[in-house]
């Protein structure tokens, strides 16, 4: 498997396209912000010790390239303005490594010339309307997904569905991710496995127009680099159209929860939906609403179920 490092040294060795990712003032810009927030980052903030004889502020560079899993000698060129090539990959290791807000992370893809992948990336279907009709549904369970299962929007009730959603970082919040490798989601799924498969299977059809899009290639990588269950289910290559289905989750908090899945489409040329999970029972209801009200009050206290 190549790894971010190999990359790099190809890249190394690969001229700049004429008019490609930027001229001589786009590159020297972005030299400029990576320098700027390099030093404004300290060793402790990335867990390394600082040393008695640190002169540089902030990071060093060779610190950034290998917290990025990048070579000294093609960050430092990045640093020099020179004309290298710049992966969507490589972008997504350096704005974690340099703790980037999400302006931030977007000004880097743009001085790049390239496209952030990840869901932290602007979606000009999530309009103020849509973020209104998401609380309106509260506390059924909503939120905004495209193809690739990023979840670009939710509210509060989804928000603790499965597990915190505000505390998983944008880049992150992704639904193949977070089943495929976070305990958390992953121990609220019951039929697992069948939920691994059948997500996979759609992944499957939806990449099929997708093929060229960097978007898709990061994602994909991430999840063969993390999940050898994601590796062994892909290769299947099984397929499964849309649909609504029934499913359940157990929620740590207010227990066992039974509802119908539907996808409502907001942009079918992009992958877009309203997913909306609806309790199929009372019972299911009154859990729903009661860990709606648990969401905005913050006040999980002692609720949490064994």
């Amino acid at each position: 498997m190549t790894t971010i490092a190999q990359e790099t040294t190809a890249q190394q060795r690969e001229p700049q396209r004429p008019g490609g990712r930027g001229s001589e003032s786009r590159r020297h810009e972005l030299a400029v912000f990576l320098r700027s927030r390099r030093e404004r980052i300290t060793p402790e903030q990335v867990g390394l010790p600082r040393g008695r004889r640190r002169r540089t502020p902030g990071l060093r560079r060779e610190e950034v390239a290998q917290l990025s899993a990048v070579g000294v000698t093609w960050y430092t060129w990045l640093e020099q303005a020179r004309a290298i090539q710049v992966s969507e990959q490589v972008l997504d290791a350096l704005a974690r490594t340099l703790l980037l807000d999400p302006s931030e992370r977007a000004h880097l893809f743009q001085l790049a010339g390239a496209v952030d992948p990840t869901p932290a990336a602007s979606c000009p279907t999530i309009t103020p309307a849509i973020r209104e009709l998401l609380r309106a549904l509260d506390p059924i369970p909503a939120c905004i997904q495209n193809s690739r299962y990023d979840i670009q929007a939710y509210n509060r009730t989804y928000s603790r569905l499965m597990g915190d959603l505000d505390a998983v970082p944008p880049e992150d919040r992704n639904l193949m991710l977070l089943v495929y490798t976070n305990e958390e989601w992953r121990s609220s799924v019951v039929l697992l496995e069948e939920t691994m498969r059948v997500m996979a299977a759609k992944l499957r059809v939806q990449q099929a127009a997708h093929l060229g899009d960097p978007a898709w290639k990061l994602m994909l990588k991430r999840l063969r680099t993390r999940s050898p269950e994601f590796c062994a289910i892909w290769e299947r290559y099984e397929v499964v159209a849309a649909r609504g289905k029934t499913k359940q989750f157990r929620n740590p908090y207010v227990g066992l929860l039974t509802v119908d899945h539907t996808d409502l489409w907001l942009a079918p040329e992009l992958g877009t939906r309203l997913v909306t999970l609806v309790p199929t029972d009372e019972e299911t209801r009154e859990r729903l609403e009661k860990l709606y009200a648990m969401a905005l009050s913050g006040d999980w206290g002692e609720a949490r179920r064994e």
